[in-house]
């Protein structure tokens, strides 16, 4: 099953991908603001950034790591690769001009909740840099909040929360270079 966006309310519709072919166009009506949209079968606006169809692969195609979001009231895992630089994370909202937002229906994840720094060090290691965003709920790592204006760094593996929701980071992989 898969579920398309009202691109004017954000209400989902679900249906069986498996009745279609790829490359078919379907046309919906929202239930909810009679909006008609469509889409192309197997075409994606978000599947640059989030890969739902083989969340893993690819994560790393950068080379810059990957975060794992883990919604913890359904277990929905979403994979979204980090970029070189700031990756602000936050709850994903039409209009929210963030660069690695993240779908949930947690209300304790702010809009502009905590940034990932990425960077290389001098031996040209990949670095990551943790920072809190002055969010109304913190962000945690090993259950510890982080201070204001306080940078944590982290690594392949670390655990953090915000709000409700879990997030693991999956560092890139070093040994190639």
């Amino acid at each position: 099953m898969k579920r398309v966006r009202c691109p004017k309310c954000d209400h989902y519709i679900t249906f069986d991908e498996t009745q279609y072919q790829e490359g078919q166009r379907l046309i919906f009506q929202c239930p909810d603001c009679s909006k008609q949209f469509g889409i192309r079968i197997g075409v994606s606006k978000l599947s640059d950034r989030q890969k739902d169809e083989n969340p893993d692969e690819n994560a790393n195609e950068k080379g810059f790591g990957s975060i794992i979001v883990i919604e913890n009231v359904f277990h929905y895992k979403q994979v979204i690769p980090l970029q070189l630089g700031n990756n602000v994370i936050g709850r994903y909202q039409k209009g929210n001009s963030i660069n690695t937002p993240f779908e949930t229906v947690d209300p304790s994840v702010d809009l502009n909740h905590c940034t990932i720094n990425v960077k290389r060090d001098k031996h040209g290691n990949i670095c990551y840099t943790l920072s809190d965003n002055n969010s109304n709920t913190g962000t945690f790592v090993d259950n510890v909040e982080l201070k204001p204006n306080e940078r944590r760094r982290i690594e392949d593996g670390t655990l953090f929360t915000i709000g409700a929701t879990s997030i693991i980071l999956r560092g890139a992989n070093n040994e190639e270079e």
